[in-house]
C-alpha cells in the first residue's frame, strides 16, 4: 500500500490498486467519529458515443442513460432497498450524475465496514429488467419535466447550448422525454459493463478507520470480481473556438430577470499546460474579478444593478467556461458593465498575493472535515488523475504575470448571455384561459 503525505495538511491518504485495477483510497482520521465513502465510475452524461473493442462501429446509446444507469443502479433483485437498509443505523446514502462520472456515497458515524460493504455489493451487482426499467422512464419524464419549470436549471442549459456546438455538455444530464422513451434493459447492461468495471473505478473512504480492517473488507468483495472487457473510446468531438449565440431571450415567471454570461476558453491555446494550474489560475481570475472584495461586485452593489450573483467555472473537453449568474432589475445594463469589466480587467498584485494565503488558509481548514477532504480528493483524482502531495506550494508558486498572461490570451469576446425576463402577466392569463 503507498502512503501519500499530504504535505502542510497533517494527512496521509492511503493508496492500492487491487489485481482487477480498482483504486482505492483511504484517509484515516483519529479525532473523528464520522466517515464519508464515495464510489465513482468515470462514465458521465457526455459518454453516450463510445467504440467498443472488437466492434467495427461506435456504440450510441440514449441521453440520460448514465443519470438512468445511476437510478436503477439501486433495483436489487432480492426486492431489498439500499435507502432502507442505510436508514437503520441513521446512515446517509446518495448518488450523483454528472458530465464525465457517477458518483454513490453513504456517509454516518455507525457500522462503517458492514455498511460499506453493502456499498460495494450493490453497486457492483446490476440488476435490469424490462420492468423495472420501464417503471423508471416515467419517473425520470417527470423529474425532467419538474426541471424544465426551473428558471435557474433552463438558464444554464441554455447558456451551455449558447456556448457549445457539438460537445455533449450542451445535452441535459438526465436527457430530454423523447430520450428516455428509448432506453432499453440491454443499453443499460452494455454501459454497465462497459464502464462499471473496476479499472474505470475508484474509491475513497475518509473517517475514524482501520486502514487494513477497511482494506480486508474491500479485498473480499471485490476477488471475485475482474474486468470483463477493455474499457471503450469514447468519442472526440471537434468543437469550434466560437460561441453559438451571442444573446439569447426567454419569458418564464420570474420575480426578477435571471441572467446568465459566460466566456468561452480553449484551454489549447492558453501558455499554461497543466490543466490543474489551469483551472486555479481561471478561479483566481475570477474570484478576483468578480469575488465578494472585487471592485466590480461593490459597484454593482452601490448601483443596485443585481440582487443576486455568483459565479463558477464549467470545464469541458479542452475548453472552459467563466460562468456569471445573476439577478438584476436592470438585465442591459448589468450585462454592459460586466462585458466592460471582462475586456478591461484591472487585477491587482498584492490583491493577488493576498488571495494566495486566503487558500492555503481554507487547505488547511477543509483537511479538517471529512466530507471535504473527500470531495477534495475526488475532484483531484476524476479531473487530474492524482492526489497531490504539494497543494500548497503549488498555490505558493503561483505567479501574478503567468495570470497577467493568462488574461491577454483569453478571448473574451467569445461569450454568451441568456436572459430570463418574466412573463407579463396578461399574456400568461390568456394562456392559462383567464380574461
Amino acid at each position: 500500500m503507498k502512503k501519500i503525505e499530504l504535505n502542510g495538511l497533517d494527512a496521509t491518504v492511503y493508496h492500492e490498486q487491487l489485481e482487477n485495477g480498482l483504486s482505492i483510497y483511504l484517509v484515516p482520521y483519529q479525532d473523528k467519529n464520522n466517515y464519508f465513502i464515495t464510489y465513482a465510475t468515470r462514465f458521465g452524461s457526455n459518454d453516450t458515443i463510445f467504440k467498443e473493442k472488437d466492434k467495427k462501429k461506435e456504440t450510441v446509446v440514449p441521453d440520460g442513460i448514465a443519470h438512468f444507469l445511476e437510478h436503477k443502479v439501486f433495483a436489487q433483485e432480492d426486492g431489498s432497498d439500499p435507502f432502507a437498509f442505510y436508514s437503520k443505523t441513521g446512515t446517509g446514502v446518495n448518488a450523483s450524475t454528472s458530465f464525465d462520472n457517477t458518483q454513490y456515497v453513504c456517509y454516518g458515524n455507525k457500522n462503517l465496514l458492514e455498511n460499506l460493504d453493502y456499498l460495494l455489493s450493490f453497486v457492483d451487482v446490476p440488476y435490469f429488467t424490462d420492468e423495472n426499467v420501464e417503471k423508471e422512464k416515467g419517473i425520470i419524464k417527470e423529474e425532467i419535466k419538474m426541471y424544465d419549470d426551473i428558471p435557474e436549471w433552463v438558464l444554464e442549459l441554455e447558456l451551455r447550448k449558447s456556448l457549445y456546438h457539438s460537445l455533449p455538455i450542451r445535452v441535459d444530464i438526465a436527457g430530454d422525454v423523447k430520450s428516455i422513451d428509448k432506453i432499453e434493459k440491454e443499453d443499460l447492461y452494455t454501459c454497465y459493463q462497459n464502464f462499471y468495471q473496476p479499472k474505470n473505478m475508484f474509491l475513497i473512504v475518509a473517517g475514524k478507520m482501520d486502514v487494513e480492517e477497511v482494506l480486508e473488507v474491500i479485498k473480499k468483495r471485490e476477488e471475485n470480481r475482474v474486468n470483463q472487457k477493455e474499457v471503450p473510446k469514447k468519442k472526440k468531438y471537434d468543437e469550434k473556438d466560437e460561441v453559438v449565440s451571442k444573446e439569447k431571450k426567454l419569458k418564464m415567471k420570474v420575480e426578477l430577470p435571471k441572467i446568465g454570461y459566460a466566456i468561452k476558453v480553449n484551454t489549447k491555446k492558453l501558455s499554461i499546460k497543466d490543466n490543474f494550474m489551469i483551472d486555479t489560475y481561471l478561479n483566481m481570475l475570477l474570484t478576483l474579478g468578480f469575488g465578494m472584495s472585487s471592485k466590480f461586485r461593490e459597484e454593482a452593489r452601490r448601483e443596485q444593478l443585481m440582487s443576486a450573483f455568483y459565479f463558477q467555472k464549467e470545464a469541458a473537453e479542452h475548453f472552459r467556461s467563466l460562468v456569471i449568474m445573476a439577478e438584476s432589475e436592470h438585465p442591459e445594463k448589468f450585462l454592459e458593465r460586466l462585458k466592460d469589466e471582462f475586456n478591461h480587467l484591472e487585477l491587482k498584485e498584492e490583491d493577488f498575493e493576498r488571495m494566495k494565503k486566503v487558500w492555503i488558509a481554507s487547505e488547511v481548514q477543509m483537511i479538517d472535515n471529512v466530507e471535504t477532504t473527500v470531495d477534495n480528493l475526488y475532484d483531484d483524482i476524476l479531473h487530474y488523475g492524482k492526489v497531490f502531495q504539494n497543494k500548497l506550494e503549488l498555490i505558493r508558486k503561483m505567479d501574478f504575470a503567468t495570470l497577467q498572461i493568462m488574461i491577454e490570451e483569453i478571448d473574451f469576446n467569445q461569450s454568451s448571455a441568456v436572459v430570463i425576463s418574466p412573463v407579463e402577466e396578461k399574456k400568461e392569463n390568456e394562456k392559462n384561459g383567464k380574461k
